[in-house]
């Protein structure tokens, strides 16, 4: 090859070179310990920031100081040492969502976790967001059926609302929402069951008992489990009303369960302390309020005109001894519509769910029932209120008057008959009937003891020969005279076959 010709060629290699510029935020860790760790050289981040670390791993910043970032590692912190390279991804924390998601178990930043396989995501959305504002919201009037009688009737949930369910260890409260997941089958609702720093043995169970209750088909579960790094549970929660948000914004309805927010607080708390942040009551961070206050402010039913759709939170707070007055509990109480309160006393009692009507509220009220239930439940929770304060006095065994008797036997009717077996929730059709023979005094003849028996035949006969009242309240959500005349003569003729 002459002179020439290399002279030509190396021309043309330098008349086709192009620069490409590629900017890149490098840091670099000067310490790490218990799944954080400390970068510096990251002038310019931003919060919630993600970052990669040379083996793969992810973070996240989480502490902005003047010459150290704070970062939190989601995985195993153990592979990075001092003096590893930090990048700066330049994008906010996010996860793959879509329709591909539902029936899948994901871990808090996506990933599936249950051996089936990659998930085909749509897009991404990020992890934290601020909450829908006011213009945007309308105000909650449709009802998210429980298939739980003592929830359906006296403390009603609306699609939009924020409901806490409140209770001691080992009281049901897992139970309650596992039932408001197998009842939304073919109520055009998609659930999300958030798992924070629960057993996987748990975790497994509680997938089993959904899919059998082909309930996983409209269900998707964000697990940071008991033995994942608490970085996992402080995200988990974000994580799962982000893939909410995702079927909120093509107009559906969505019921999400966090399961629970106080496991979620205790990880946040072992972060801050571990970022040296100050501690406050009981050494939570200072803004634990807002932890949990920008997490359920996205619980929301949208108007029309923003597109429609809803999300309904049900979060789960463990109370220690009963005791409501604690930090979180009351945190919790006060940005939520209302709770329902679940006691040791009456669970070990076997009054299950094991519901406090007294200190159970729902801040939304009858205005999420329909007017069938509304009708029934009206005197409802007054009538037990009276039985548990009567129930108190009659113990001293002084001599009562006819009416004092009277309201006590209703009341023990009404205790029994709100009793409801785990994994059967009931149509509301079958509650009205039931606390339409309860509150019209129908039942006041029925032996104690066979109330339940009594309950199920009844429902069973109804639905046989009082079609009339059914259709209306399918239909119209409210029965006509005629519907009750024919479902009046109904139960009398199941009564007149029922041994009492």
């Amino acid at each position: 090859m002459n002179s020439n010709t290399i002279v030509e060629n190396l021309k043309k290699e330098i008349d086709n070179f192009s620069l490409q510029l590629k900017v890149e935020k490098v840091g670099q860790v000067i310490e790490v310990f218990d799944g954080i760790a400390k970068v510096s050289g990251l002038s310019d981040i931003k919060s919630s920031e993600m970052v990669t670390f040379p083996n793969g791993e992810v973070g996240v910043a989480l502490n902005l100081e003047e010459d150290a970032v704070g970062v939190i590692i989601l995985g195993d912190f153990s592979k990075i040492k001092e003096g590893d390279e930090v990048k700066a991804t330049g994008k906010i924390l996010e996860i793959p969502v879509g329709d591909s998601i539902l029936g899948r178990v994901v871990n808090a930043i996506g990933a599936p976790i249950d051996g089936k396989g990659a998930i085909k995501a749509s897009k991404t959305y990020p992890i934290e967001k601020v909450a829908p504002g006011v213009v945007t919201r309308q105000s909650v009037d449709q009802a998210v059926a429980t298939g739980i009688k003592v929830i359906d009737a006296i403390i009603p949930i609306g699609r939009g609302q924020r409901e806490l369910i409140i209770g001691d260890r080992q009281t049901g409260k897992t139970a309650i929402a596992i039932d408001a997941i197998l009842n939304q089958k073919g109520q055009n609702m998609i659930c999300v069951y958030v798992s924070i720093g629960q057993k996987d043995s748990k975790l497994r169970k509680l997938g089993a008992r959904l899919e059998a209750g082909g309930a996983m088909d409209y269900t998707v579960i964000v697990s940071a489990g008991a033995s994942e790094a608490a970085s996992m549970s402080y995200i988990a929660p974000y994580a799962g009303v982000s893939i909410a948000e995702y079927f909120m914004d093509q107009g559906k309805d969505v019921l999400i369960i966090y399961d629970d927010l106080s496991k979620h607080a205790v990880a946040y708390r072992e972060i801050s302390l571990l970022l040296r942040r100050p501690p406050g009551r009981e050494a939570y961070p200072g803004d634990v309020f807002y932890l949990h206050s920008r997490l359920l402010e996205r619980a929301c039913r949208r108007n029309a005109k923003y597109g429609g759709g809803s999300i309904t939170a049900l979060p789960i707070v463990e109370t220690q001894a009963g005791d409501v007055s604690a930090y979180i509990p009351t945190n919790v109480i006060s940005i939520t519509d209302g709770q329902i309160f679940l006691e040791t006393d009456l669970f070990y009692k076997g009054i299950r769910p094991a519901v406090n009507v007294g200190l159970s509220v729902s801040r939304v009220g009858s205005s999420a029932q329909i007017k069938g239930m509304k009708k029934v439940a009206g005197t409802l929770k007054l009538d037990l209120a009276q039985f548990r304060e009567l129930e108190a006095f009659a113990q001293f065994g002084s001599d009562l008057d006819e009416s004092t008797k009277k309201q006590l036997e209703r009341g023990k009717r009404a205790v029994e008959v709100l009793k409801q077996l785990q994994y059967s929730p009931m149509k509301i059709e079958n509650q009205i009937v039931t606390l339409y023979a309860l509150t019209k005094g129908l039942m006041d003849d029925v032996s104690i003891d066979k109330i339940k028996e009594f309950e199920q035949g009844l429902i069973e006969y109804s639905e046989r020969h009082a079609k009339t009242f059914y259709k209306e309240i399918k239909e119209s959500k409210m029965w006509t005279d005629k519907g009750e005349v024919e479902l009046k003569k109904v139960i009398g003729d199941f009564k007149m076959g029922f041994s009492k």
